[in-house]
């Protein structure tokens, strides 16, 4: 027996999904979401009751139209008096020996009844106008009653009294202006209204990029009737190879709106496709990594994100980092099966994975994932994979506030030798025009130029519009939020504030296991500390998750938001940096770059070689028992190029230094293919012949590790050391480094 989808169903009756889906609960129909399937018989049903309702909408239709051909033909009939009534008093007029004064009491019916209704307009015709009252003054007071400054000036001087324009007013004159043109004022404390204006920054060390999120937060409140339907910002997200470019460039190459000529422009990072008379932009640059970072910033680019995943190949590790990132970022996920059109391709196969190892399941097995498969290369199921992302959209009810100052997301930026600094931006509200002013992180800037995907020329760029920039001061931060502003002064007084409380401002300390106490200790709602664990083996990682789900506490939730395979990178950081969370290794090794982020962000990074020490690291964090350790310093990083043996000493490595230093009192540890191998000391530190107690990069060496010779060419050390930290707070309080 065939079933029909919600959204199907929804579709055939011209509604929209989210509408349709909320009228079928009322009825009574248990349903789950859009994707949820109808039985013929349900279907049946559904089609009667709305065709009656139909029905009834048409004969409704029709009484109204009776009503309103009834009421013209009053009309008619009353014009028909009036012109004859003024033919008659015309006659009158012209008559001498008749009285030429008109008797008002003769005057007929629906003169009376004119004027009756005039004097009951002109009451309801009072209008309120709320004003703060900085903006008493005559040019400001004009345009809030919709009049020129001359119209008043001219009414004044006619009772003998004299206004400039833009003059300061007194609340008594504000409210005799407004009484003239049939307005009540209502005048307001400064913080009492939001003016679709950008916000007066306030003095004191106050954030101005805090203020224009405020100000932004409670325009949606305030203007939420005037809201409108924005078209959706995709990123599509995956484990390398899998098809991700292939895809983007089917999409571009055949369905880019408008389908103008001279094809696309790729360097701006973005673009638009028109399906069905709807637009959907997409991103095409950031990979998880930067996802993640424009989250970390406070700028959510993204409204969909694509999970790709081929059929071939299944969910793999970058998969599994990729839904996690965009799982924590709360973003609604559609699932790409691609590569359908391999001959060992094996779609169930991946749905049991995407089961197993993302916990997505797909709605044809009665999850609400919407999964789609599709083959980039040769174009199949694009359609149906656009579809589906319009109704995801749809679903949402993605908004925006599409007038006034722009409000958008920069995706890109960089200096160019001929343009200077230029972004990529995604705007999300407001309209952004050349010649308006705007800020972006610490910069600010002109619009010189906007240039679409295409390589065009705009003037105008509206919500969802993909544009390159020119006019910056200096290069944006990428994944900075960008805001329309009224004018230089303000532009710059905003940048100046800004760079002036970056100065002043230190930076966010980030949870730390040992915080865990303390974050017991405060009140409101169930506490959570995001745990992002890296492992050697899969084996290890799924003892380890299996440990950590058994550690109970009533007051703390212990969440693993992320786990993996292999070294810790400036990927993990960034997810920790976003989502709050701590780092803890197993026998797995830190990218320097990732070490160097971890401390910039002061993301705290733990690493162990016993699963015993984890765990009972992380009791005691709940019991408040676990003191700081010595904190571990990273001192270099080297590689095996050669390998000495010597009778009677053993294995000297020969190594090139490729950051840092290392110190013969120091500690090393050696990774073979990423994975940890062994972590001792140093027993000897030579330079050629020289027995030496520090060496820097990029010198060479030679390495003795103690009671330890399995060591190849290739192999990669990590030299560090402890450094004794002292704690000068106590729980509860913040810990200075």
């Amino acid at each position: 027996m065939s079933k029909t989808r919600v959204y199907q169903l929804a579709k055939e009756f011209g509604k929209n999904s989210r509408e349709f889906l909320e009228e079928l609960r009322e009825l009574g129909y248990d349903l789950k979401s859009h994707m949820s399937s109808l039985e013929n018989n349900e279907v049946e049903a559904i089609k009667e009751y709305f065709e009656e309702k139909k029905k009834e909408a048409e004969e409704k239709k029709k009484a109204e139209k009776k009503k309103q051909e009834s009421q013209q033909s009053k009309e008619k009939k009353h014009f028909k008096e009036k012109k004859d009534f003024k033919k008659d008093h015309k006659k009158d007029k012209k008559n001498k020996n008749k009285n030429k004064k008109f008797n008002k009491n003769n005057k007929p019916d629906f003169v009376k009844e004119e004027k009756k209704n005039e004097e009951k307009s002109e009451e309801e015709d009072i209008k309120e106008v709320k004003i703060t009252k900085s903006e008493l003054k005559l040019d400001i007071l004009a345009k809030k009653l919709g009049k020129g400054q001359n119209d008043i000036i001219k009414a004044f001087f006619m009772k003998g009294k004299i206004l400039r324009p833009g003059q300061a007013l007194s609340e008594s004159e504000a409210e005799e202006i407004a009484m003239m043109f049939n307005t009540l004022l209502d005048i307001v404390e400064e913080t009492a209204e939001v003016s679709e204006s950008t916000p007066a920054n306030k003095e004191g060390k106050v954030d101005p990029e805090e203020e224009l999120k405020e100000f932004w937060k409670k325009l949606y409140e305030e203007k939420e009737d005037k809201l409108v339907e924005r078209a959706p910002v995709v990123t599509i997200m995956g484990h390398v190879d899998h098809g991700k470019t292939t895809l983007l460039d089917n999409i571009r190459n055949t369905r880019v709106a408008e389908k103008e000529a001279g094809g696309i422009t790729q360097s701006i990072g973005a673009y638009q496709v028109n399906y069905e008379g709807r637009k959907i932009t997409f991103i095409d640059t950031p990979g998880h990594e930067a996802f993640t970072e424009m989250r970390a910033r406070g700028a959510q680019a993204t409204d969909i994100v694509v999970l790709i995943i081929a059929a071939d190949d299944g969910v793999m590790p970058q998969t599994i980092e990729a839904y996690n990132h965009a799982k924590n970022a709360n973003v609604p996920i559609i699932v790409a099966i691609n590569k359908i059109d391999k001959p060992n391709a094996n779609i169930e196969l991946t749905k049991q994975q995407m089961v197993a190892k993302l916990n997505l399941i797909p709605e044809d097995w009665g999850g609400d994932t919407i999964t789609v498969p599709i083959s980039a290369k040769a174009g199949q199921g694009i359609d149906e994979l656009l579809e589906m992302i319009l109704l995801v959209a749809e679903m949402q009810e993605i908004k925006c506030y599409p007038e006034g100052l722009a409000r958008g997301v920069i995706i890109e930026s960089k200096l160019d030798k001929f343009l200077g600094p230029v972004a990529t931006a995604i705007i999300k509200d407001g309209k952004l025009k050349v010649g308006d002013y705007f800020v972006a992180g610490s910069t600010f800037g002109k619009v010189r130029r906007m240039i679409d995907p295409n390589g065009k020329n705009v003037k105008v760029a509206g919500p969802s519009d993909p544009v390159q920039i020119l006019g910056f001061e200096e290069v944006p931060d990428m994944h900075s939020i960008l805001y329309g502003v009224k004018t230089l002064h303000e532009a710059r007084e905003y940048v100046e504030k800004k760079k002036e409380l970056e100065e002043k401002t230190v930076q966010k300390r980030h949870i730390r296991l040992e915080d865990a106490l303390k974050m017991m200790q405060e009140e409101g709602e169930q506490k959570i500390l995001n745990i992002i664990l890296k492992a050697d083996t899969f084996g290890s990682l799924e003892a380890l998750k299996n440990a950590i789900a058994k550690l109970q506490n009533p007051e703390i939730e212990l969440q693993v938001i992320h786990g993996g395979i292999g070294a810790i990178t400036k990927s993990d950081v960034m997810l920790a940096t976003a989502s709050d969370a701590v780092i803890l290794g197993f026998r797995v090794k830190a990218d320097s770059s990732a070490v160097k982020f971890a401390e910039q962000e002061r993301i705290q990074i733990k690493r162990y070689d016993i699963i015993f020490n984890l765990i009972d690291d992380l009791k005691k964090a709940l019991q408040g028992m676990l003191e700081p350790e010595e904190k571990e310093e990273i001192t270099g990083y080297g590689e095996v190029k050669q390998v000495f043996r010597i009778k009677k000493v053993g294995n000297i490595a020969g190594i090139q230094l490729k950051e840092g230093y290392v110190e013969r009192d120091g500690g090393v540890r050696l990774y073979r293919g990423g994975k940890l191998v062994y972590d001792g000391k140093l027993e000897s530190l030579r330079h050629y012949k020289d027995e030496v107690k520090r060496i820097e990069a990029p010198k060479e060496c030679g390495v003795k590790i103690l009671n330890f010779d399995d060591i190849n060419e290739g192999d990669e050390m990590e030299f560090y050391k402890f450094i004794q930290v002292e704690r000068t707070l106590e729980f509860g309080k913040k810990e200075e480094e």
